[in-house]
Parts: structure tokens; sequence; C-alpha cells
């Protein structure tokens, strides 16, 4: 197992050289549009938790209220969302949206392969005990909004067999096995809890890892985003490490990269192309291959907690403080 570690840190150490080297002409080959979306009148950005693209090319958009004992931005903030859940249809127009009253602090989004759409409430971030009964649930929905499955207990912080400490994010793989990412960082409370958990299609629990606080291989602080590669590799954005951790589907570390920057969002494509958000003055939007880490492409001018891309091309970046989410198109 020692020789193992060592052969995949070296891996990813040759990895993040590799893939460090962004041209000037790759940091410039994408402008921003303003105005893309087709909103009705009156309508505000929240702080935008997620998004992901479904099927039929329909982007799906998580946002909410801004949070409470916030960031200055956030003190500044212009309202919006409080209708979390909106789906915009191929021409960007908004024409469905739902969730209203259901979360806590929305936080992680997923479009799952029958189209259902899971909801992650990661509970409050700062202060305890906001709304009694509400947080550290994982929603199931139908794509009109009815809910299907809820797991976790509302209100019950523990990093249990069915109840979660923070959950951030959510994905589900063909089979409909369920993983979660647990333990948002800040969070009140407790401390411990951060990792990766299975569950079975029904929400039962299997297994958990990176139960193990720390920055050795395989363990992880605050987990904050999930994406699976069209291997089935699971990419966890280990944020409190500023790396990417690569896993199989039972748990076992198979690589780390840095070379994408400190990532709060990550997200692939069906031709393996990995976004990842990098928030702060020097971030932006890193795009790479999820085969080989190389990055090929970065978009500055922005700091997203999300990035996702669709078949056209256009690269959507969402702001938390900033409560905006941006296109961006090749030049």
């Amino acid at each position: 197992m020692r020789h193992t570690r060592r052969a995949a840190l070296a891996i990813g150490i040759s990895v993040a050289l590799a893939g460090a080297l962004v041209t000037r002409a790759q940091q410039d080959a994408f402008r921003q549009v303003e105005n893309w979306a087709q909103l009705p009148p009156g309508f505000t950005w929240g702080e935008i938790a997620d998004a992901d693209i479904d099927a039929q090319g329909n982007l799906w958009v998580l946002h909410r209220p801004p949070t409470p004992g916030g960031t200055a931005a956030s003190a500044g903030s212009k309202g919006g969302g409080d209708v979390p859940v909106l789906m915009f249809d191929t021409s960007r127009k908004l024409v469905k949206s739902f969730g209203q009253g259901l979360f806590l602090q929305p936080h992680g989004l997923h479009i799952d392969p029958d189209g259902n759409i899971w909801v992650t409430d990661s509970g409050p971030f700062y202060k305890p005990g906001q709304v009694a009964g509400k947080g550290f649930q994982i929603f199931k929905l139908n794509r009109e909004g009815k809910l299907l499955m809820t797991l976790g207990k509302a209100g019950v912080d523990v990093a249990g067999p069915d109840t979660f400490v923070g959950p951030t994010d959510v994905v589900v793989n063909a089979r409909g096995e369920i993983f979660v990412a647990d333990g948002h960082t800040p969070r009140p409370g407790r401390p411990d809890g951060d990792r990766i958990v299975k569950l079975s299609k029904d929400g039962a629990f299997i297994k958990a890892w990176g139960t193990q606080k720390g920055s050795g291989p395989g363990e992880v602080i605050g987990p904050h985003r999930l994406a699976l590669d069209s291997q089935g590799r699971l990419f966890v954005a280990d944020r409190g490490n500023r790396r990417i951790q690569i896993f199989d589907q039972d748990g076992r570390f198979l690589d780390q990269w840095t070379q994408f920057g400190s990532p709060s969002g990550i997200w692939i494509d069906k031709q393996d192309t990995l976004y990842v958000a990098v928030p702060g003055r020097d971030g932006g939007v890193r795009i790479g291959n999820a085969k080989t880490g190389v990055v090929t492409a970065s978009i500055h001018g922005t700091s997203p907690e999300v990035a996702v891309s669709d078949a056209q091309g256009k690269v959507y970046s969402g702001l938390v403080g900033g409560q905006d989410l941006q296109q961006f198109v090749r030049k």
C-alpha cells in the first residue's frame, strides 16, 4: 500500500508539472456574454450554489438567498434565491422553478441518469439553529419538483449511517448508487465527520471513507463537490486540502491533482473534459482533460464556486458573493 501511494503521488506530481503550463492564448480564448438568460421581469439571482446540464441540454441551477452571517459581499446583497431550483431550456429561457421552503441551505445539485433532480442541504454555515428541524439532508425530486426520497434527518448534524454532518454534493452512478460529499467547511458545531459516503439505490448505507481527517492520500477536509468520469472514477474537490482526489467507486485512492488550483467546484462532461471552479482573486475556471490531468485552458475575470459547460461549449461560472451566473464562449 505504501508503494502504491508513493507511485500515485509521483504520478500526481508529474501530471501537475505537465499540466500547469497554460499559454496566454489559452487564457484569453473566452469572452463573457452579457444578458444570456431569458428571465422574467423582477428576477434576481441569489447565491449560485450549483448547476448541472441534463441529457436534453437543459441547464439546471441551484441558487439560494444570501447566507446569514456571511461575507462582506453578501452583506450588500440584492436578495434573490427564494425559489431555489431553476430550469433553463436550450434557448436559456427560464421555464421552471420549484423548491421554495424545502431547504435551509441548498448547496449541491445533480441530475441523475434517469433525469431526477438531487439537492443537498448542508445546514447552516455559521450560526447553529437558524431554522429548527431543517438542514443536513439530501432530497431526490422529479422534474416537476415532486419529492421522491429524503436522506438524513432534518436538523441532525451527525456523521452516521443515516445522518449527515453537512452534505455538500451528491452524484448517482448508472446503477443508482449514491455518493455524498459530507462535511461543509465552515460549519458551526462539530469539527469532525468529513467523509465521502456511498449508499445503495434505496439509500441504505454501504460505506464511508476519508473519515481520518487530514491531508494524506484518501483523507479529506471539507469535501465540496463530486463528479464521475467516463471510467466511473469519482473525483472529489477536496477544498480544504486545495486538491482534487480521485477514487474508484469502492473508495480506493487512485490519484491526487493540484495543478487545477484550489477547487470549489468540479464538473466533467461526456467527453471527459474537466471544469474546475476556483474562487478568489487569482481564481477562475480551469479546463482540462479528466483522463490525463493536463490543463488546457483557463478563464479569468471570474471567481466561481460552480463551473459547468453545455454541448455548444458555453461555460457557466456561478458566483456566490457576486450573485450571478456568468456565461463565457470561445472567441
